[in-house]
């Protein structure tokens, strides 16, 4: 072989040898530093072999708040339930018959509680509604912003203490004004004109300050081919300083079919704020299931018994997409055809701790009925839905991710035959020494905050902020979040 020819084969050798590198260094990860990632969507997975996502099916809890007082009734709707600290705080339309959107028969009244469960509505005498000052009511005699009056608590770094509430109110006719309050309870408006004109607005229209996304924004109600044309549909409006909003754009669903979506309910998860969650109602217009003879029975005005609905799982990471990960309804209607009449089902703005280990939220049941009431559903923490092993077993691997902290904290359940094991991997899905899957400790049990560790112990402090895989390796099993901590 000449000279030549060894230092052409010499020079391709050091550039194979070289390619690992290249790509290596090529490989985008995902910097999730500290942040609690739950298991949602595909953000951070690369692949399942044998697991899948799995939503949850949340449990029906107590009725909590019947709508029975004069000035509320049957078509109460658009609830909003707040967190100020250990407090809790329940915003809600009173409507006790049924007329045009916007009506002087619409107030707004008002909640609390201190553990979610045991609701008190206080008599505030702020307003006369039906002869007496003695109610619950914190709006009145303001048409047409009793019907969709959507608040919040803004978490807005140095914002003025006479406007930490703030609240979006009003109808395609008048568009969206803004409202501000001290307490939550006494409200006064804050633009004399109407801060959003385009739109629909006949729903709910949420806003709240997004930390991640440095600006307030809101989600508002839409249709996709123009006013009141085609699918009622979610669209988004930004704003830096609440007054000046840009113009809506639709939200995208992915691949996924659109459906109509009456309350959209959009939020940023509590306990990872980068995270937004939507338990939208999921409209289904002219799909009768109560017929009109059953609709007399259960006390049903007809006109509010031709159509149903369910409550549906959507999340979203900042911007103007929605991801879909399930079609299924997360909150089915159930038992009962006094749960298959229109508009009930709708899921509260709102989702809270309910002790160490479960959150909770509200729906709406058997709404246009006198027995309208409001029930409390209860999730597993950060348990919207899972990376699912069955007994057969599996695993799913994620994309390369960076990360801040020392310990890996995992939101877990097994069965008592079952297990997860965490391999950790360098970017390119070569097992590190010391944490391979032979290395791990197997985890066994139910718990919100375990430790995965290895033979070496569970100290990861020397991988902090370098690229990495992790492999999860699990039999009769569940993953709903992680963390990295210090």
């Amino acid at each position: 072989m000449s000279f030549m020819n060894k230092s052409i084969l010499s020079v391709l050798a050091v550039w194979v040898a070289l390619i690992p590198v290249a790509v290596n260094a090529e490989i985008e990860a995902r910097d999730i530093g500290g942040r609690l990632e739950l298991f949602v969507d595909t953000y951070l997975v690369e692949r399942f072999e044998g697991t899948s996502l799995q939503k949850a099916e949340p449990v029906q809890g107590e009725h909590v708040l019947a709508f029975d007082r004069p000035w509320e009734g049957r078509f109460c709707g658009y609830v909003s339930v707040l967190q100020n600290g250990d407090f809790f705080q329940m915003y809600y339309r009173g409507l006790p018959t049924a007329g045009k959107d916007g009506s002087d028969a619409e107030v707004t009244c008002y909640a609390e509680s201190r553990d979610g469960l045991a609701w008190e509505r206080p008599n505030l005498r702020l307003f006369e509604v039906g002869g007496t000052l003695d109610n619950n009511v914190i709006l009145s005699g303001m048409a047409p912003f009793s019907h969709n009056f959507s608040p919040f608590l803004d978490s807005r770094e140095g914002v003025p203490a006479e406007e930490r509430y703030k609240a979006l109110a009003g109808t395609s006719e008048t568009g969206l004004y803004s409202f501000v309050s001290p307490d939550g309870i006494h409200w006064r408006k804050h633009s004399q004109e109407p801060v959003m004109r385009e739109g629909a607005f006949d729903s709910q229209n949420v806003s709240f300050w997004s930390e991640t996304e440095q600006q307030y924004v809101c989600y508002l109600r839409t249709w996709t081919t123009g006013a009141f044309e085609g699918i009622r549909t979610i669209s988004r409006s930004t704003s830096k300083d609440f007054q000046n909003w840009s113009a809506p754009r639709q939200m995208g669903f992915g691949e996924t079919p659109l459906e109509h979506l009456y309350t959209n309910q959009t939020l940023a998860y509590f306990r990872a704020p980068h995270l937004l969650i939507s338990l939208a109602a999921r409209f289904m217009p002219g799909r009768r299931v109560v017929a009109s003879d059953q609709a007399g029975a259960i006390g049903v005005d007809e006109r509010y018994s031709g159509d149903c609905s369910d409550t549906v799982l959507l999340t979203s990471r900042g911007g103007e997409q929605y991801d879909r990960t399930f079609m299924e309804a997360f909150v089915r209607p159930g038992l009962g055809l006094e749960n298959w009449t229109s508009r009930t089902n709708y899921c509260s703005r709102g989702i809270i701790p309910s002790g160490p280990d479960h959150i909770a939220f509200y729906i709406q049941r058997h709404y246009g009925q006198d027995s309208h009431y409001l029930q409390r559903m209860l999730l597993r923490t950060d348990g919207f839905s899972s990376v699912h092993a069955s007994y057969t077993g599996g695993e799913m691997i994620t994309r390369p991710i960076r990360f801040e902290g020392s310990r890996l904290i995992l939101n877990a359940a097994t069965s008592a035959a079952g297990g997860i094991r965490v391999e950790i991997q360098d970017a390119a899905g070569t097992p590190l020494a010391g944490y391979s899957l032979a290395d791990a400790h197997e985890f066994v049990g139910d718990q919100i905050d375990a430790v995965a560790s290895w033979k070496g112990g569970s100290d990861l402090s020397a991988l902090a902020s370098q690229p990495v895989r992790l492999r999860f390796v699990m039999k009769d099993a569940d993953l709903y979040s992680l963390q990295f901590r210090p």
